[in-house]
């Protein structure tokens, strides 16, 4: 699906479509197009704070689909708003791992402060 095709999609769905069309693109491993799906749901979205599970999927969906300069700026702004949140401090660690950063060491101790289980 092109661009201007995905707009014109995205154009006629509510908030709760797109996402719901996202997490199917995801279980079908089409994490390139989910994040897609979901970047635009975040940059639309009314109030974004409201969008944490989406935000959630778009860090993941941004990992596996090696995009990890943005998995990893995403996964940072989660954490900003969710400190305690352990599945995204370990996902954050994931990436800064997989993008051989310096931080990843002490993101990962984060993420097992906080009682990540991988």
């Amino acid at each position: 699906m092109n661009t201007l095709q995905l707009e014109r999609a995205l154009g006629t769905l509510g908030a709760y479509e797109t996402l719901r069309w996202a997490e199917d693109l995801f279980e079908h491993r089409d994490y390139y197009a989910a994040a897609r799906v979901l970047q635009h749901l975040v940059d639309t979205h009314d109030t974004p704070s409201e969008l944490g599970a989406a935000k959630e999927l778009l860090a993941r969906s941004y990992y596996h689909s090696a995009q990890l300069g943005r998995a990893i700026e995403t996964a940072e702004h989660l954490l900003e708003e969710r400190p305690d949140d352990a599945y995204v401090a370990l996902l954050l660690a994931r990436s800064y791992e997989r993008a051989s950063r310096p931080e990843a060491a002490a993101a990962m101790r984060r993420a097992r402060a906080l009682g990540a289980q991988w």
